[in-house]
Parts: structure tokens; C-alpha cells; sequence
């Protein structure tokens, strides 16, 4: 799939803009709060119907404006035409269509147009707590498979119910049960497409982190559920295991108040050589994992969508050492991208791309590749 255009209204600090974009790479040179990263979170904003930078639909709304409204033309598989269309108010309003038919309900738009980002904040994710593992986790989930984030909504609603009715058994008697199977129904699912998922990718981020270490280090991802799971557990045994683990932790959990078990104490562990790599791993090393794991990401997305999602890299170019630059850009040859950066340093490795420049608002292209 890529991006054929998109246009932006009173969107940040663009008032309007109209943009064609190179099916292959796009960069846009500028400096910094100029609009770079703006332009990257409307088309992320545009595949998952949210920011990447802010919960606040209003702050993605020019200064002084009522609303804004975002345009994107996508071509998919066998040239099949998508126009996404999203319209926002301070009002707090949102309004998506699709061709034209407008959604009852933002999650509808998902697997629409599938992204991968990888910003520098990425670059953190192995230091980071488990709430941001999870988050990238439930990203990637919820656009490969849309049921996935339906299930997420139901399984956070019945938390925060059943963390209510813990509160209240702390001095009145209140029945769990129906919490509990509510809880484990949704969350059983959840921990089943988690483990897959993990699965999956594990055996491409291994490989690929074997290609940029030169075959001298092995990456191993770790699923870690507060449910404990044997291996290829059916979702009828982690069932029985999570209701199981419920009732083991039931007085601790009225003591605090708070539910203990479930995939939302769930987490992603990075061990290289066996080793910890939260702990133990170099800079380098944690840098050369986030790339190896965004680079497999864009691998399971085409295994499971049968293409490969478009690629948004904010700034991140200059935070990887010459090797990794090039074991990145080896990686896009067929796969939309686009690159925001403050210089053109390492840009002249790429061989064909349209370049722009961005300043305050205002974008323009400076060279397009000679067809």
C-alpha cells in the first residue's frame, strides 16, 4: 500500500496543504517546529483515528480555529483506491468516512491504512515500563487484526468495573463471579493473540538482529502474563489458569483494592545472549534492538495483510550509527517511507526519493527522482 496525497486543514500549524507523495521514499528536511513531525502524526492520525503525541484530539487543531480536517488518498493491493476523510471540532466531535460512507465508530477505520513509526522516543522502549510495551503491542494488534481492539475496549471497561466491586468488598459483601468471568472471557483472547503476535515476531526480530550484529548476538523476546502460561496452552487451558490465578489472588487483591492478574500486568522482555538487555544491554545494543524490532514489524504486517504498511521515521536517522542507517535503508526498497530530518546528512544513501523542505506551514518539493 502507499499514500497517493493528502490534504490538511487548519491542522496544527498547517492551514492548508495539498501534498503528492513518491510511492517509494519521501523526505522532508527542515528545523526543528517547523512542521515535520505534524505532517507524520496526520497520517498516522489518519490509519489509527489518534495521536501519537497527544490524547487531546483539540491540540491537533490550529490556534484561533473551530476545527480541522484532514484528506488522504491511499492505494492498496491490486489498485484498489481508499479515501480516508476525518473531521474535527472543539466541540470534541469526530467524524471519520471512508469512500465516502462515513463510520459509526473510529475503531472501524483501522486496517484501513496500516503505519509503522519509529521515532526516537522508540529508541527508549526497552527502558521504558511495561504500560509503553504494552501500548506497542496492542498498536500493532489492534491494525493486523481490528477484533483485537474491540476486545482491548470490553476487557478495560470490566477492569475498571471489577477494581470498583473490589473496593466495595473491602467493607460490604459483593459477589466477584460475574466480574471475574467477564474479565477472563475477553481476557483470555487477549493473552492468546498477545502470545501469537509475540510469537511471530520473535522469530523475525531474531533474524533480523542477527543480520545487523554480523551473526554475533541472538535476540529472544519474552512474553511475560501475570497469568502463568505453559507453552501452546489452548485458550480453553489459559482460561482455566487465569480464573484459577483470580481466586489464588482474590484476598490480596480486596486488600489493595485492585485487580492483580490479567494482561493489562503484562509485559515484553529483551534478553541478547541470554542477558537482559533493560539491564545489561549496551546503547548499542538497545538501539540495534528497537531497529531489529521495527524492522520485523514491517515484515509480520505484510505476512498478515498481504502488504507491507507504510513507514514514518521522525527524526531518527541521526540517532543511529552509519552501519544501522544502512541496514535500515537496505530494508525499504519496497516499502513506502517517509523521513523527517533537520539535514541531509545520510540522505545521499538513498538512491531515489522526493525531497521537501518544511518551514513554518509551508512545504515545498525540492527534487523528485528522473523517471
Amino acid at each position: 500500500m502507499h499514500i497517493e496525497k493528502i490534504h490538511l486543514r487548519n491542522y496544527r500549524n498547517y492551514e492548508t496543504l495539498t501534498l503528492d507523495f513518491s510511492p517509494k521514499i519521501n523526505v522532508f528536511i527542515g528545523e526543528n517546529a517547523q512542521g515535520k513531525t505534524n505532517l507524520l502524526e496526520a497520517i498516522y492520525f489518519m490509519a489509527v483515528g489518534k495521536s501519537f503525541r497527544t490524547s487531546k484530539d483539540g491540540d491537533l487543531i490550529e490556534i484561533e480555529k473551530e476545527g480541522a480536517y484532514v484528506k488522504l488518498l491511499l492505494s492498496k493491493n491490486k489498485d484498489q483506491q481508499k479515501r480516508i476523510e476525518i473531521g474535527l471540532d472543539r466541540s470534541k466531535n469526530k467524524k471519520c468516512k471512508v469512500n465516502g460512507v462515513p463510520l459509526d465508530r473510529m475503531s472501524e477505520l483501522l486496517g484501513t491504512l496500516n503505519v509503522v513509526i519509529f521515532s526516537p522516543e522508540d529508541l527508549q522502549i526497552i527502558k521504558q515500563g511495561p504500560s509503553q510495551r504494552r501500548d506497542f503491542i496492542d498498536g500493532d494488534l489492534s491494525q493486523i487484526t481490528p477484533k483485537y481492539h474491540f476486545l482491548l475496549n470490553q476487557y478495560q471497561k470490566i477492569l475498571k468495573q471489577r477494581n470498583q466491586a473490589l473496593k466495595l468488598k473491602q467493607y460490604r459483601k459483593v459477589d466477584l463471579e460475574p466480574w471475574n468471568m467477564q474479565l477472563v472471557q475477553y481476557g483470555t483472547e487477549i493473552i492468546f493473540y498477545r502470545r501469537e503476535f509475540i510469537k511471530g515476531l520473535s522469530i523475525l526480530t531474531r533474524l533480523m538482529h542477527r543480520k545487523i550484529t554480523r551473526e554475533k548476538e541472538n535476540l529472544k523476546l519474552i512474553y511475560q502474563s501475570s497469568v502463568p502460561l505453559e507453552k501452546d496452552q489452548s485458550p480453553l487451558e489459559i482460561k482455566s489458569q487465569f480464573l484459577k490465578s483470580l481466586k489464588e489472588a482474590e484476598a490480596e487483591e480486596i486488600n489493595r483494592g485492585l485487580t492483580l492478574i490479567g494482561p493489562h500486568r503484562d509485559d515484553l522482555e529483551f534478553e541478547i545472549n541470554g542477558k537482559d538487555v533493560k539491564k545489561y544491554g549496551s546503547q548499542g545494543q538497545q538501539r540495534t534492538t528497537v531497529l531489529s524490532l521495527k524492522m520485523a514489524e514491517l515484515e509480520l504486517m505484510k505476512k498478515e495483510t498481504g502488504e507491507y504498511p507504510v513507514l514514518l521515521l521522525d527524526d531518527v536517522m541521526s540517532e543511529l550509527d552509519e552501519n544501522r542507517q544502512q541496514d535500515l535503508l537496505q530494508s525499504l526498497k519496497n516499502i513506502q517511507t517517509f523521513i523527517t530530518s533537520t539535514s541531509m546528512d545520510s540522505m545521499e544513501k538513498i538512491d531515489e526519493m522526493n525531497l521537501y523542505q518544511v518551514q513554518g506551514g509551508k512545504i515545498k518539493i525540492l527534487q523528485k527522482p528522473v523517471s
